[in-house]
């Protein structure tokens, strides 16, 4: 065998070997011993690569520890994705295509179910058809509680009720509420424990019994709470996590400075927003006598009262994630932590993580130090300060006239770091980011853009550089870490992109099998400031992958960073919180394989579980912002609003007005024409007036409905004939058939939610932007 192999053929060598040894169990050493490779950290990457395959329960692990071939695993698994039409799709690999799944061969499985699938027809390239499978076993189930409005009163015999579902995949089905559980009055909104989901039998059935009511529909809160339990977010700390909580000191102990730097003397300042109450990372510039810079980047030391394997440890690691909501956050640590002893107030000892670095006046890293410290902060600074004082404003730098200085260095130190940067191909997203203000009854008032300001973007740099800093420490130290990473798009993707922007003109010379994050990046300038821009910057987030958290060292590409993880916010990540306990751990315990054998077999799952978590968040986030945008255009029903089209598909276009508010433009509203869905220029365009819609435009359009529980808004065209005209032939229309732009409101909506998703895409949350609640907290997402 070669010496060194990729992680998916490692993954096929040990499957094949175990597979043609399947009545034979092995353990870890004796199947790196089998491949003969030279690589020091051979054992790692077979541990890894085993822990990937039983994950995707291709092998198993016995009683004594050892890995088989699992007799049961003929098939894929992957996550079925539910049409309200009845089929479905099951997405089991980011590198490739999904399978369909007709509505005879569901197996009755659901939105999000975890599914074993069988290959019954493979990919036709040259029809244009994908594969297409059979469902053989729901492994395991997505919904296991749902949420609505009671109902009293049933025509079932032995039910005591039913449940309004308004989640469209389930909005066919019907939920049946038995005796057992509670006995909630008409109209309160409840949580329903599921024991029965659809069969054969009655296959557009639930039934359940109600476990929680969280209140009446129209109660103040009460809609965002429906959203937290829809996705299950866990909310209420548990006695013993409070109880914890409420033991910890309040102020720095005289023995807890013991090994510890004291940097108490340094000028360290907080930047944050204005609202912002859990302080979580310190940052301090100064020039070295041979003209390089000084970084130190301080993060509260979280994992020093977060002790592993403690009652708060696993309710963190059971949240992942704090969760920011319009109204509140859902923080993922008691807030006498997180706003108290672990937020770096000022004037007020700390204990901290510190990553203290050295750059040259071009922003190459020379030398960096991670360190346990005691600081200080000598400064509670805002965005809105600091921007003031870098944009000159007298006043504001008259009483900060000590750290001025400083400040300025800062923004030195930003400009080289993003130079560096764009010279590398990081591809930055400027896109508008909403604050959506409420009154004292979760009443949505206004909806403001959040600015972006040159503080915002200083302290984006600093964290980067230091979530940099610390995963290239480790990645060549060779030992196992957790990293943050984002894999090169898919080449099926990439491939089609490149087509779309060749299509506007843009010369495209990369590679599409070896795409790099500066080919992307090109095209992106190419467009800038240029009438498709926006259009453009949208497809190329939809051709990205997604971010998550891994055991393997494998980059970042969005922000061309070859190692990267997340050190800097472990008041809200549980990736951040578990990289400290790694960096303290090394640090006491050394490199060698004993140390090194202590976290290796958690990483994986670690970093499986939290990305999981984060996904839930960002789910719950969105959907209740959906919820809130809706809510506050209920009362603006037939107004006019400019706009700029952000989606096409086949039934509409989705447009999406300055305030950041989005709704659909259903076909069936585009009364002006017959129109034809061209998807190779992702553009709607009519058969007789060649008037065409496409990603980007601006449009004139009337809010026709709002439907706040769904949180679907429709508009139409205020003026149809003030679309531009393309020479684009369309095809004859053939009735029954093709692919003209469906009238049916059945496929209207929600068809393109995960499309939506995308555009989540490598950030997963951009730079550090600050998102309001009721404890001030700030929402940093860091990318």
């Amino acid at each position: 065998m070669e010496e060194k192999m990729e992680e998916n053929t490692l993954q096929d060598q040990l499957f094949g070997f175990l597979k043609a040894n399947s009545t034979q169990a092995f353990s870890a050493q004796n199947l790196t011993d089998g491949l003969h490779l030279a690589d020091s950290q051979a054992f790692t990457k077979v541990v890894q690569a085993l822990a990937a395959l039983e994950r995707a329960r291709k092998v198993r692990v016995t009683q004594a520890g050892d890995f088989q071939y699992n007799a049961d695993s003929e098939g894929v698994i992957g996550i079925f994705k539910a049409n309200d039409k009845g089929f479905g799709f099951v997405h089991y690999d980011e590198q490739a295509e999904d399978i369909f799944i007709n509505p005879d061969n569901t197996l009755l499985a659901q939105q999000g179910d975890e599914v074993r699938v069988k290959l019954i027809t493979k990919p036709d390239s040259a029809n244009g058809r994908g594969p297409e499978g059979r469902v053989m076993e729901i492994i395991t189930r997505h919904f296991t509680q749902l949420v609505g409005a009671f109902k009293l009163g049933s025509e079932y015999a032995g039910y005591i009720g039913s449940v309004r579902l308004t989640d469209k995949k389930l909005a066919a089905h019907q939920l049946l509420i038995k005796d057992g559980g509670l006995k909630p009055n008409d109209g309160e909104v409840v949580v329903v424990s599921i024991d029965e989901y659809p069969s054969l039998a009655a296959p557009k059935r639930f039934t359940g019994v109600v476990t929680e009511t969280i209140g009446y529909k129209d109660e103040p809160g009460v809609d965002i709470l429906q959203v937290v339990y829809q996705h299950e977010v866990p909310h209420v700390f548990p006695a013993d996590v409070l109880e914890q909580a409420e033991k910890i000191p309040a102020e720095v102990q005289a023995a807890e400075r013991e090994g510890r730097e004291d940097i108490t003397d340094q000028p360290l300042v907080t930047i944050d927003s204005i609202e912002s109450k859990d302080l979580d990372d310190a940052v301090v510039v100064w020039r070295l006598a041979n003209g390089n810079f000084h970084l130190g980047v301080h993060i509260a030391d979280v994992s020093h009262y977060v002790v592993e394997g403690t009652p708060l440890d696993r309710e963190a690691y059971k949240r992942g994630t704090s969760v920011y909501l319009t109204d509140r956050v859902i923080p993922m640590l008691p807030r006498n932590i997180s706003n108290g002893i672990a937020s770096l107030n000022p004037g007020v000892d700390r204990l901290a993580m510190s990553a203290e670095m050295e750059f040259t006046p071009d922003g190459r890293l020379v030398n960096h130090r991670l360190h346990t410290s005691v600081m200080r902060s000598h400064a509670r600074m805002t965005y809105k300060a600091v921007n003031a004082i870098l944009a000159g404003d007298a006043e504001t730098r008259d009483e900060y006239r000590e750290l001025v200085p400083m400040f300025e260095e800062m923004a030195l130190l930003h400009e080289a770091l993003a130079n560096r940067r764009t010279e590398r191909g990081a591809i930055e997203f400027d896109a508008p980011e909403a604050k959506i203000i409420v009154d004292e009854n979760g009443k949505p008032t206004d909806i403001q853009l959040r600015e972006r300001g040159l503080s915002e973007r200083i302290i984006e740099s600093f964290m980067l550089a230091a979530n940099e800093a610390v995963a290239m420490h480790f990645d060549q130290a060779k030992v196992p870490f957790l990293y943050r990473i984002h894999e090169s798009p898919d080449l099926d993707r990439v491939t089609k992109f490149f087509e779309f922007v060749k299509a506007l003109g843009a010369p495209v010379y990369a590679d599409p099998n070896k795409v790099q994050s500066s080919d992307l990046q090109t095209i992106h300038n190419y467009f800038a400031d240029r009438p498709e821009e926006q259009m453009v910057s949208t497809m190329m987030l939809r051709t990205m992958k997604q971010a998550k958290y891994s055991d393997e060292p494998l980059g970042h590409f969005g922000i061309g960073a070859q190692y990267y993880t997340h050190f800097t916010s472990p008041i809200r990540r549980y990736p951040d919180l578990t990289v400290h306990r790694l960096i303290k751990w090394y640090a006491s315990a050394g490199l060698d394989e004993q140390a090194q054998a202590k976290y290796r077999d958690q990483l994986a799952q670690i970093g499986a579980d939290t990305s999981t978590r984060e996904r839930r968040a960002i789910d719950t986030e969105r959907d209740t912002d959906a919820m809130k945008k809706a809510e506050f255009m209920e009362d603006r029903l037939g107004e006019e609003f400019d706009a700029v089209v952000n989606g096409v598909l086949k039934f509409g276009m989705f447009v999406s007005l300055e305030n950041t508010v989005e709704g659909l433009i259903h076909t069936s509203n585009l009364t002006d024409d017959n129109y034809y869905f061209d998807e190779g220029h992702l553009a709607l365009i009519g058969r007789r007036s060649h008037h065409i819609y496409q990603i980007g435009q601006t449009v004139k359009v009337r809010l026709i409905r709002v439907d706040k529980e769904q949180s679907a808004l429709d508009f139409v065209l205020v003026d149809p004939e003030a679309a531009p005209v393309t020479d684009i032939k369309v095809p004859e229309e053939r009735h029954g058939r093709g692919n003209f732009a469906s009238r049916n409101r059945n496929e209207r909506r929600h068809n393109d939610k995960d499309a939506k998703k995308n555009n989540q895409g490598y950030k997963a949350g951009g730079a550090k932007s600050p998102k309001q609640s009721t404890n001030g907290g700030s929402h940093r997402q860091h990318n």
